[in-house]
């Protein structure tokens, strides 16, 4: 038995990484505890485990007293001479007390230490592995599903894809091969508990860094991520080097990279904008496809009145809001959109002091984007604050 255990030993530190000792020591704690219960015994024990002998005792440890109160625990200083004369009182005895059938019991507690350190071994290697990789990207295999969660296969562990992290868009079938974010590793009794999402910014972001090698390496930095899964996203990018076009660099040779991502994300519209540290600036970009005339802010509320061209406010505001509320989402300003007739009927527009520069020659109606928008009218307008749309993550 104790050459078997010591080959155990070699090979679990060989390829779990889990320590002889550590074994050794959760071993002898176990043997303890299992003559206590199975003897009936209650005294202070020591186990000594030889494995080259392939030997393994139980010895009972005494301390030496005058007068003996519990015997199980103390042994009287005359009886203690008659072991070896040398002792003296406070000294400590040890008397073997290995019983005749221990090796049964030793082997088979043994086999659940070990047992139950390997498990333990392993499922702390598996979450130090991926708590390491927390908000990061991964693919794995979707395996089954039920009302409540997709289980995608990472390789060492299952992980769980609940249905408000999923895509509206998608259908999700055993063994395709989607990427995904993990937003939490959790240490449970059972083990480690992965959870992804298909839903959150962070992969939209990782997903530029791994197709726009100048994210990546640094050149070009993602400023903000607004995001409407499977529908439409909008992110701001910039780049302190001025021979670097942050943007193009996010679009690609023919659109080859944005065209990467909308492809995995099943056809989601997405809107590259370049960021500005002027709110003027970064508004107005935001709310690209459509054509900005001036941006008046208000720094005390962190709100904006962006004016608009009358045939543009459709196209500003989006279908059901969604552009300007993407678009408050990704600046972090109130956006309150005004048509240029209301606005000059308001006395808020031309301004002397705007900052934007406008060409007329540039504006091409998005007649499409009009004839399919019936939500909305030209002479509507739309507030939006950014606040109201944070997710909790």
């Amino acid at each position: 038995m104790s050459s078997e255990l010591l080959d155990a030993l070699l090979l679990l530190e060989k390829e779990k990484g889990i320590s002889r000792n550590v074994i050794m020591e959760a071993i002898e704690a176990a043997l303890i505890s299992a003559y206590r219960r199975n003897f009936n015994q209650a005294q202070n024990v020591r186990i000594d485990i030889n494995l080259g002998a392939g030997t393994m005792r139980v010895f009972a440890r005494k301390e030496v007293v005058d007068q003996v109160f519990d015997p199980r625990l103390e042994i009287s200083l005359e009886d203690a001479h008659r072991i070896n004369p040398n002792y003296q009182i406070e000294d400590v005895v040890e008397l073997e007390v290995t019983p005749k059938d221990f090796g049964r019991i030793a082997a088979q507690t043994a086999k659940q230490v070990v047992t139950q350190r390997v498990r333990e071994a392993e499922r702390g290697i598996i979450y130090s592995e991926f708590i390491d990789r927390e908000e990061d990207i991964m693919t794995g295999i979707v395996q089954r599903q039920d009302p409540k969660f997709i289980y995608v296969s990472l390789g060492k562990i299952e992980a769980i894809l609940p249905s408000n992290e999923q895509m509206p868009n998608e259908r999700y079938k055993p063994h395709d091969r989607i990427k995904v974010f993990l937003t939490k590793v959790e240490k449970t009794t059972k083990g480690p508990q992965i959870f992804v999402s298909r839903t959150h910014p962070g992969l939209l972001k990782r997903l530029f860094e791994i197709e726009v090698p100048e994210i990546y390496d640094g050149t070009v930095e993602i400023k903000s991520v607004a995001r409407e899964a499977g529908d439409r996203s909008k992110i701001s990018v910039h780049s302190d080097n001025p021979e670097v076009d942050a943007v193009g660099s996010c679009v690609g040779p023919k659109g080859s990279r944005v065209q990467a991502i909308v492809n995995e994300l099943k056809g989601e519209k997405i809107d590259i904008v370049k960021w500005s540290a002027d709110p003027v600036v970064f508004v107005a970009n935001a709310l690209s496809p459509s054509k900005v005339l001036d941006v008046i802010v208000n720094e005390a509320d962190k709100a904006t009145t962006v004016i608009v061209p009358d045939y543009q406010l459709s196209l500003a505001i989006g279908k059901r809001g969604q552009n300007a509320r993407l678009a408050a989402k990704l600046t972090g300003w109130k956006i309150d959109i005004k048509s240029e007739s209301d606005a000059r009927e308001a006395g808020i527009y031309p301004r002397e002091e705007s900052l934007l520069t406008f060409d007329e020659e540039d504006v091409e109606e998005d007649v499409d984007f009009k004839l399919n928008n019936e939500d909305l009218d030209v002479n509507d307008e739309i507030s939006i604050d950014s606040n109201e749309f944070d997710e909790e993550r």
